[in-house]
């Protein structure tokens, strides 16, 4: 009797009492630095919410996972191809039906999936939604260095218990987005410029990384790679092609983005869009690049598709599905010298994941032979450690709005390089028959890191209180959660990783 009192609140849209659930204990209701409400929206304004919806056979995917990422397994590199996982994680025909119904019963238009068929969006008014998510109030927000506006909702929502095992959670409410790690520094001081660089370009990159004017990609494979570009984020075509013009002249290179899948916006450009898109080109330079645009969530991120390697900043660094790119500068800001620590760089451990099997070694070691740990309070030491590698984030020049932009910093520069630079090793396996690399993590943690010079000076900066006095973590021999096992060396990478 009692699910049946609960399918009709369903069919009713009622959401209170003991019929409902949380299904996001964790919702976060506190509003960040920065972001200002400016009242309620009316209540017949259109919104747009994702409701994530359960998927199937979630517990086979792991060894999935390891077995096409193991050089050691017989499966290495036999991928599933979208289809195939389409069909292992659809949710089952009771959960599409419950939800369509519950939906269109609340009013919702418009929607759409995907192939997998586990996250719908649809559009309905601001009324609708506070009757279908019990508890919801939406505000409008505006934050953020780009003064950003974004629909939220400060309270809790609940739903119908009838979709315990069928809805996820729903997007769209809670989350602000995160802060860029990007900066701008100031130009450091230098006695005298004879022979000096002053600041990182591609011609820089490429010199430190030991990639010549050869390396770059053939133009005769199906291989590509991508950014991402969210909430309001976008790059210029005239941008990439003036940066090009300006930092791309010793290398064939590619000066216009070949697709943009979604919504191009017509407003200012973002100088994180900017980067990824200038920086993913130059390092992965000649190879076919896409741009995914979706308005709606936060940050920007590339990726190599022809390797379906991730590498999302947006995404959660300490995903242990995610290769994690730290950051280094210059020993001297002005030389192309040996890389230390970038104090902005991210890294140690997750409280949320934990240690991924493949690293099990090396974070041992370690944590078993750094001279110097913070207080073991101040980090989740069985937790999924990262980055996996790292490469320059200091001092990049960046163009955006048709100006030429110094000295920005954050790993937000280095991730792009370095999924470039791996962008053009598939290109290598592929031309030698080779499937691509796929998640690097396993292989990369096996062999040790080989193929990359080992970063071993320097800290982050932490807490600035007495008992840590602002150091982090710092780089070693090996492996650390600093600048993981280092930087790229690309003939050594590109040796190390061709075959099989």
């Amino acid at each position: 009797m009692k699910l049946g009192a609960c399918l009709l609140g369903l069919l009713a849209l009622f959401g209170v009492g003991k019929c409902t659930y949380s299904p996001e204990p964790d919702q976060q209701l506190t509003l960040p630095p920065g972001w200002v409400s400016l009242g309620r929206v009316d209540p017949e304004e259109d919104l747009s919410l994702t409701f994530a919806l359960r998927q199937q056979n979630l517990e086979r995917l792991p060894k999935l996972v390891q077995a096409v990422s193991d050089p050691g397994s017989p499966r290495y590199g036999k991928y599933l191809s979208l289809e195939e996982v389409a069909e292992l994680v659809r949710p089952s025909p009771l959960t599409l039906h419950t939800v369509q119904k519950w939906l269109l019963a609340a009013g919702a238009r418009n929607c759409q999936s995907v192939i997998t068929q586990d996250f719908l969006t649809c559009r309905m008014s601001v009324r609708q939604a506070e009757l279908l998510l019990s508890g919801s109030e939406f505000h409008r927000y505006v934050g953020g260095p780009a003064e950003t506006h974004v629909v939220r909702s400060p309270r809790p929502y609940r739903l119908p218990k009838a979709l315990a095992s069928h809805v996820d959670f729903v997007g769209g409410l809670h989350r602000f987005p995160p802060t860029s790690s990007l900066r701008q520094r100031p130009e450091p001081q230098a006695a005298e410029t004879v022979g000096l660089h002053l600041g990182v370009t591609p011609s820089i990159i490429r010199k430190r990384y030991n990639l010549t004017a050869q390396d770059v990609g053939s133009g005769t494979t199906n291989n590509s790679q991508a950014c991402a570009q969210f909430l309001e984020q976008y790059f210029h075509d005239s941008d990439l092609a003036e940066f090009m013009q300006l930092f791309g002249g010793d290398f064939a290179h590619q000066a216009s983005v070949a697709h943009v899948v979604g919504q191009q916006g017509r407003g200012r450009a973002g100088i994180e869009a900017s980067l990824d898109v200038e920086y993913l080109m130059s390092a992965g330079a000649n190879i076919s690049t896409w741009v995914y645009s979706n308005p709606g969530d936060s940050g920007a991120g590339c990726w190599s598709t022809s390797g379906r390697h991730q590498f999302r900043p947006s995404f959660p660094a300490s995903s242990p599905y995610v290769t994690t790119v730290g950051g280094t500068s210059f020993q001297n800001p002005f030389r192309i010298t040996n890389e230390i620590v970038d104090y902005i760089s991210g890294g140690g451990f997750s409280n949320v994941f934990p240690r991924a099997p493949y690293q099990e070694e090396a974070v041992a070691k370690f944590l078993s032979s750094s001279p110097k740990l913070p207080p073991s309070s101040y980090f989740n030491a069985s937790g999924r450690a990262y980055p996996d590698v790292a490469a320059l984030s200091d001092g990049y020049w960046v163009v955006s709005n048709r100006v030429p932009i110094p000295w920005v910093s954050g790993t937000s520069a280095s991730t792009p390089v370095f999924g470039g630079i791996l962008s053009l090793i598939n290109e290598h396996r592929i031309l030698n028959g080779r499937p691509p690399l796929g998640f690097l993590n396993p292989r990369l943690y096996q062999q040790h890191g080989a193929g990359l010079f080992d970063v071993t000076r320097g800290c982050h900066e932490s807490c600035l209180n007495e008992e840590v006095q602002g150091q982090g973590f710092c780089s070693g021999p090996g492996w650390d959660p600093v600048t993981g096992w280092g930087t790229p060396n690309f003939p050594a990478l590109l040796k190390t990783l061709i075959d099989p």
